[in-house]
């Protein structure tokens, strides 16, 4: 009875802890209820494959699908396109070979980058909406300063924002203006320079971000993860959830993991989620919780924790040239998109080689 309540816990945590970045998703015009599709796939393939790396909403993906798409066409069509990618490479089983190909200097430096484009866009929520914003960026650092627990982060930060935002009466449009259009729609994807670029960006992401959070979650349940597994699952969660207009889910650090039962917790979270979506229940709790709650999760999540162990990494990394590689791949990709940032730092190392430094 004990290792059940623990599973339930953890599976609440992880929805907890997803909810927020759902609003997220919806300030950038997903639609929530086909993103049910995604945890309902995402569900199935860890139950069939006893998968221990759960799929949620991941902010760094949002921000980064989210702020390269134009429109929404744009958005659906590169998270779908960058997950048929995956899907094709994890099928032949080369996701790590591809990874040690890259290189852990410019993995780091991707996510170094990806980490202050977080910090960007959390800062400029808050700056939107000053008053909601700076106390979700005040509590947050606080909390996680005291806590070093990112649930708690992400819990005490988005609800004393939200209760201050409540008492304002301050109406979040950004929310509210898709809940009209939250229904399953088959979408016609395009292609374009943009849309090529934004997909391979989020390969580039998901690649790295799939070898760490997997690894990561294997240490935490003490079982082995299949890498190419579980971007599989990933991949195809969001090509089901943005072929009708949803938005991506990723795998995340899941505290399920450490459940007595981590694949049941796992599982359970997930449909939760699911089913939250299908009854329509996330744009209406983005009536009392604005977009700008997450601004200090989102700010701590790329200051504190994304960006200085990556850079540290990136900068610090045994070999010739590798402060010049890590450097740029950094900055191009904050600047820009990780897709751009590995080119740089795989350009730049071509370079190191050639002149012998």
């Amino acid at each position: 009875m004990e290792d059940l309540l623990k599973d339930v816990l953890a599976a609440l945590s992880v929805v907890l802890n997803g909810l927020p970045q759902g609003l997220l998703a919806l300030t950038f015009g997903f639609a929530s209820v086909p993103t049910s599709l995604a945890f309902i796939v995402g569900a199935v393939g860890n139950a069939i494959t006893s998968n221990v790396a759960v799929v949620s909403f991941q902010a760094e993906t949002l921000s980064v699908a989210g702020s390269m798409g134009k429109n929404m066409r744009e958005r659906l069509s590169m998270v779908f396109f960058g997950a048929l990618i995956l899907t094709v490479i994890s099928l032949f089983g080369v996701m790590e070979q591809i990874v040690d190909w890259i290189g852990p200097v410019i993995t780091n430096g991707m996510m170094a980058g990806v980490g202050f484009m977080l910090a960007r866009i959390g800062w400029d929520m808050a700056k939107n909406d000053r008053i909601t914003g700076i106390a979700s960026c005040i509590s947050a650092l606080i909390t996680y300063i005291i806590t070093k627990d990112l649930v708690y982060t992400v819990t005490i930060s988005v609800v004393l924002s939200s209760i201050l935002y409540n008492f304002t009466k301050t109406e979040d449009h950004s929310i509210s203006k898709n809940i009209a259009e939250d229904q399953f729609k088959l979408q016609k994807f395009v292609i374009n320079p943009m849309v090529i670029r934004g997909a391979l960006a989020l390969v580039c992401l998901n690649i790295g971000a799939n070898i760490a959070f997997g690894k990561i979650n294997a240490g935490l349940a003490s079982k082995d993860v299949n890498i190419d597994t579980l971007t599989i699952i990933s991949s195809l969660a969001d090509m089901a959830s943005s072929l009708f207009g949803g938005g991506p889910v990723e795998v995340i650090i899941s505290a399920t993991a450490s459940a007595p039962h981590a694949v049941f917790a796992g599982v359970l979270a997930m449909v939760i989620l699911a089913a939250i979506l299908l009854l329509k229940l996330l744009p209406k709790i983005g009536k009392f919780v604005p977009s700008s709650s997450i601004a200090g999760f989102l700010f701590v999540l790329g200051t504190i924790v994304t960006l200085p162990g990556n850079a540290a990494a990136a900068l610090t990394a045994d070999g010739a040239g590798s402060p010049f590689i890590g450097g740029i791949t950094m900055v191009i990709t904050a600047f820009s998109d990780p897709f751009f940032g590995m080119l740089a730092g795989i350009v730049m190392k071509f370079l190191l080689g050639i002149f012998g430094v």
